[in-house]
């Protein structure tokens, strides 16, 4: 069994990154920014007092911490990344940290003789940018970070992903590289800090959502996001690889509603019902900052396929109404949605 170092396991997908690995015998090391957060970390993955459990501090921003953090560790999941709660004033604000941030991580593993890094990306590393088209994309496919309507947020993912691919091309030493690129990620939450993702659940459940918006996108279940981490990080062939993660076909904001609706009976009385028209949004979008930048996005489907991971890997999803009722059944089994529709 390998040591990992997982960096951000205080995220969602950072914790159950570390509870599958705990769960099959390796030992983890987690990184956190805070160590105020390692208690409440352990508790959510279910840990108890393992000794196969430990953290360490490391700040993607800061040099210091990253030599010991991968020290004596065979295996690293860089998972950690900055997420927006909004448009920065300055896309550098999340594009610096990002792709400095994977670089100190991969700078460090490579010192040390790591086996192996599996780097968390995103599909906004792959699907942006781009005029419509039927065929779903697939791990050749790049984002254009200099086509209009492209976010911080997109050319960040973008940017840090290249840049990590860059340094592996010229890095010296056996250290391989291994890429996760996964959708929108639903599925059980852990503890109460919420994810882009599940923020979207939680706001339909308590009434915050009250007209959705046409927007659409990929679906998998963290969970399954975990396991491509795992079965990358053994499998010999997923060395120089990218895995798109994705379930199925794109939802809309509308299919997540229905399936809200349909599958948790009164618990869904204040999801919406009613979709909200594009033309209305790009008139509220001329006063409001976080529905303009929705505009881009607006009734825009991309599809995307999982041929790879399926094939190489032996991977195989949840569908994505699973992971959605997941999500929900999480955040009210957690006492996290508001009965009064306020946040």
């Amino acid at each position: 069994m390998s040591r990992v170092l997982v960096t951000g396991v205080g995220g969602f997908v950072g914790m159950h990154v570390a509870q599958q690995l705990l769960a099959a015998g390796h030992e983890v090391r987690g990184s956190l920014r805070s160590m105020d957060r390692a208690r409440t970390v352990r508790e959510a993955i279910s840990a108890g007092e393992t000794n196969a459990l430990s953290f360490v501090r490391a700040d993607l921003e800061r040099d210091a911490d990253w030599a010991a953090a991968v020290e004596g560790c065979e295996v690293v999941m860089h998972v950690a990344s900055p997420f927006p709660a909004g448009d920065p004033k300055h896309e550098d604000e999340l594009i610096v940290p990002a792709r400095e941030g994977a670089l100190r991580v991969l700078r460090a593993a490579c010192a040390a003789g790591v086996r192996r890094v599996v780097m968390t990306s995103s599909f906004a590393a792959i699907g942006y940018g781009h005029p419509p088209q039927d065929a779903p994309f697939d791990e050749s496919d790049w984002t254009d970070v200099d086509a209009r309507g492209v976010g911080a947020y997109i050319k960040s993912k973008a940017l840090a992903e290249r840049a990590a691919w860059a340094y592996m091309a010229e890095a010296s030493g056996d250290t391989e590289l291994t890429v996760i690129n996964p959708t929108g990620i639903f599925g059980p939450v852990l503890d109460r800090r919420l994810s882009a993702s599940t923020q979207i659940v939680r706001q339909m459940l308590d009434g915050s959502i009250a007209r959705c918006p046409p927007i659409f996108f990929g679906v998998v279940d963290v969970r399954d996001v975990a396991d491509l981490h795992v079965r990358a990080m053994l499998a010999p062939e997923a060395a120089g690889q990218r895995f798109l993660a994705v379930a199925g076909e794109p939802l809309s904001m509308a299919d997540v509603a229905a399936m809200l609706r349909r599958r948790l009976g009164a618990a869904a009385e204040r999801v919406p019902t009613k979709q909200a028209p594009a033309w209305l949004l790009r008139v509220l979008a001329l006063r409001n900052a976080r529905v303009r930048s929705m505009v881009p996005n607006l009734n825009k489907v991309r599809r995307a396929s999982n041929e790879r991971a399926r094939r190489l890997l032996g991977w195989s999803p949840r569908s994505s109404e699973e992971a959605i009722v997941a999500t929900a059944q999480s955040l009210l089994r957690l006492g996290l949605v508001d009965a009064e529709g306020d946040d």
